[in-house]
């Protein structure tokens, strides 16, 4: 799921994209708020929460880029309906970080942290998979600012909005919260091979419990 799928179409055959997307060529910037200045010696990735033992991990930045490195080729799919196909991120996956900080048993969701507070919640499934990478190169070049420099998280299989750009941190959580977009209206979940892009259209067992 999330990857290009090959269909006939007269003589060519077309890549074939989750419902209401637009195939886009090139990469807009797309973003809430001002960006961010980056300052290395301030910088640190953050794991908290319900880890296994209880404890906080961070890394410094020369410590999260000595982590290993690791490529996934995924499309990007953006709640404004463009996506972008074939896109090679670079980074650390989030697997590395789960087997390096591991979350408590009973550790159900992700709320992933970016600069300025902002949030996005994650299912641990979701967060766990292969393919979920905290990327700082596109195409074997390092991030833009614009477009998350040092660090943004992509999850494929998710709409854009899923990964944040300029995070920081995670948080293991026991139970289910919306982050900064889910709070305003946007869908708990975000499939885009669903078309889970507002709130009104989730199910039960979508959203965090009342």
């Amino acid at each position: 799921m999330g990857q290009p799928v090959e269909r006939e179409s007269g003589e060519t055959a077309q890549p074939e994209l989750p419902p209401g997307q637009r195939l886009q060529r090139g990469w807009p910037v797309t973003h809430y708020g001002p960006v961010p200045k980056f300052r290395p010696e301030r910088w640190e990735f953050r794991v908290f929460g319900a880890t296994a033992d209880g404890e906080k991990r961070c890394w410094a930045h020369e410590e999260f880029t000595a982590l290993p490195y690791a490529s996934v080729v995924a499309d990007l799919h953006c709640v404004t309906k463009f996506s972008m196909l074939g896109a090679e991120w670079g980074g650390v996956r989030a697997r590395t970080i789960l087997e390096l900080a591991p979350p408590a048993p009973s550790v159900t969701h992700v709320m992933v942290w970016a600069e300025y507070g902002f949030s996005s919640n994650l299912r641990l499934a979701d967060f766990a998979s292969e393919r979920t990478v905290f990327a700082t190169h596109k195409d074997g070049e390092l991030l833009t600012a614009e477009h998350g420099f040092p660090l943004r998280l992509v999850v494929p299989h998710l709409y854009a909005w899923k990964g944040p750009k300029w995070v920081r941190g995670i948080e293991y959580m026991t139970t289910d919260r919306r982050g900064f977009w889910e709070e305003r209206g946007y869908h708990n979940v975000g499939d885009p091979w669903r078309e889970q892009r507002y709130s009104y259209q989730e199910e039960p067992g979508d959203g965090p419990e009342l």
